[in-house]
């Protein structure tokens, strides 16, 4: 029987950050995880993560997942994929199904870093081709290459359903509409508002009643839903749509943590009972990551790293008062991210009113997606200025703040606390590098001349759509809410590598649309 110091079951971002971290300190360290390749989620994530620079802020999922494999390598870290974990048994010993065969191995602790799966919900219809998870939209498109319909109805403003959403327009597919039971966007702002510019309707307090077809998805009813989300008789409407997307959340693969007969709690679903270090009721087994709880990816890298520092000092390989320097830090990093309108003490809540500076937040975007163009001018991002300055169309307080590192001039402050919005500081030169509207992983920057010459003025937004507009090209520019503001030309559209991919997009619109244009939208 094989034996290692830890295993590590799971080899998606909250797995390998644990198996990194306590091989790096010495600990012998396998990972088993049941696909083909190691990651998780990360490398369907073609998204740039949020956070700051600790927290790999700015860089694209898949990229992190990279970095990761490349970290459990340096650090020795055994990785076996294709390898089923069907128990955990006495004596912290695992039964592995592996290369048509099973096995044995005793590790001398083991954590549970399994995830979590896509919740659905059901209705007539609901098992036809054509409705699907949304993960499983965003395999299909960002690792395999395949468009999952032509035509889609996302279901759930969360956001997974935000961000699976925009990812099928980049593939190339309609996005129909986005439609929530809830009577509110659910996820980041920045999120909606980078959908909403593109023309696609969000539908607060409506869900699916049935989907159409025999032999596949040929359509989808919705209705409006009362305050106990219930349909509402006569608000039936039909979308003719090929593919429902389901993004109506995840719940916990805590079924090992449950075999081994951990304490187990509610928490989102079914999950074992941890303490400030991951380490269950069992001394030894520890859960790291979406099986302890749901949480965005960049929580579950620290988690991961918190119960790796913990386990290799149970090992032995990290004294007592190491370990609570090492978690403390961790700790702090992690209370960054649980900061703002979105932490996990305010998980749930639809009675916010004001941003934590005490300015309203914006009524529009959460029922809509979009913030209109008077409740814009209400935050400390929007400011008017002689000559190209940013805009900052960030309206909520969520954990990020690579605008504030991208800008060497100080032209934009956000502060220690990242959750704090950025405020625009006028007394700074703008020299219109725009590496602020590449860096911001919302998307929610631009720079603007508001008088760039006679009569016009001059936007420069991020712009992630392939093929990319040429110099002179004629199209419309959309407001935040995606309807036509104007025509408008392409001055420039600027690459480079250290943009990672967001085009920055410079179009000339008339002086008085400089505030209202947010899109370009080429000609057909």
């Amino acid at each position: 029987m094989k034996r290692y110091d830890l295993i590590v079951i799971g080899a998606g971002p909250a797995g390998l950050s644990a198996a990194i971290q306590a091989a790096r300190y010495g600990a012998k360290t396998a990972v088993f995880d049941e696909n083909a390749s190691p990651g998780g989620q990360l490398f369907k994530q073609i998204h740039k993560f949020f956070g700051s620079k600790e927290h790999r802020a700015k860089i694209r999922g898949f990229n992190i997942g990279k970095q990761l494999l490349e970290e459990a390598a340096q650090a020795g870290v055994i990785v076996h994929l294709n390898a089923v974990v069907m128990g955990i048994y006495d004596n912290k010993e695992i039964l592995v199904s592996m290369d048509g065969q099973t096995a044995h191995y005793k590790g001398d602790t083991i954590i549970v870093a399994t995830g979590a799966r896509e919740n659905m919900i059901p209705f007539p219809g609901w098992t036809l081709p054509g409705v699907m998870g949304a993960g499983a939209a965003q395999t299909m498109m960002n690792l395999h290459g395949v468009q999952p319909g032509q035509k889609v109805l996302m279901v759930g403003s969360g956001n997974v359903g935000l961000v699976v959403g925009y990812q099928l327009i980049q593939a190339g597919v309609e996005l129909a509409a986005i439609i929530d039971a809830a009577p509110r966007v659910g996820g980041y702002g920045v999120h909606a508002a980078k959908v909403a510019r593109m023309g696609v309707p969000f539908l607060m307090s409506h869900t699916v009643v049935r989907a159409e077809g025999t032999e596949h998805v040929t359509g989808a009813v919705i209705a409006q839903v009362d305050n106990r989300f219930q349909p509402i008789p006569g608000t039936e409407r039909h979308l003719e749509v090929d593919t429902i997307c389901m993004a109506v959340g995840l719940s916990p693969m805590s079924q090992l943590a449950g075999m081994i007969k951990c304490e187990m709690t509610d928490h989102g679903g079914t999950v074992p009972v941890v303490d400030t270090n991951g380490e269950t009721s069992i001394p030894g087994i520890y859960a790291a990551g979406d099986v302890a709880g749901i949480e965005e990816a960049s929580s579950a890298m620290i988690n991961g790293r918190v119960a790796g520092t913990a386990a290799a000092t149970r090992l032995g390989y990290l004294e007592q008062d190491v370990c609570d320097k090492e978690v403390a830090e961790l700790k702090a990093s992690l209370q960054q991210l649980h900061e703002g309108m979105f932490s996990p003490a305010n998980k749930g809540r639809t009675d916010l009113t004001h941003t934590d500076e005490g300015i309203p937040l914006s009524a529009n975007l959460l029922k809509f997606g979009y913030v209109t163009d008077e409740e814009i001018e209400r935050y400390p991002g929007v400011k008017h200025s002689a000559g190209i300055h940013p805009v900052i169309e960030c309206t909520q307080n969520i954990p990020c703040n690579p605008c504030q590192d991208a800008c060497k001039f100080g032209c934009i402050q956000v502060g220690d606390t990242i959750t704090r919005l950025p405020e625009v500081n006028t007394k700074s030169k703008c020299t219109g590098c725009g590496m602020c509207v590449a860096s911001c992983s919302g998307q929610a920057i631009f720079l603007v001349d508001e008088d760039a010459g006679e009569d016009y003025a001059t936007v420069t937004m991020p712009y992630e759509l392939l093929p990319y507009p040429q110099v002179g090209e004629l199209g419309t520019a959309c407001g935040r809410d995606g309807k036509p503001v104007c025509q408008a030309q392409v001055l420039s559209c600027r690459t480079s590598p250290i943009y990672d991919k967001t085009a920055l997009l410079t179009i000339r619109v008339p002086k008085d649309m400089s505030m209202k244009a947010r899109f370009f939208r080429r000609e057909e």
